[in-house]
């Protein structure tokens, strides 16, 4: 729970509380519960589009910046 932005302790707060609300939001739970459901692996990443279909992704490939 550092401050690796160098925010200030006001922006930290306001920060976080934005991250928990976003969090919270009822179709960011709804994936979480998805992804929890179909279960998680050490391989892959999940993925769901906004169309509610959604994917497995390995994660070489999600977590190597592919579209930057």
């Amino acid at each position: 729970m550092g401050n690796p932005q160098n925010l200030s302790p006001t922006a930290l707060r306001a920060k976080r509380a934005r991250d928990l609300a976003n969090a919270n939001e009822p179709y960011r739970e709804e994936r979480r519960a998805h992804a929890q459901r179909v279960g998680q692996r050490s391989d892959s990443d999940i993925h769901h589009t906004k169309s509610g279909s959604w994917r497995r992704v390995s994660t070489s490939w999600n977590r190597a910046n592919y579209n930057k």
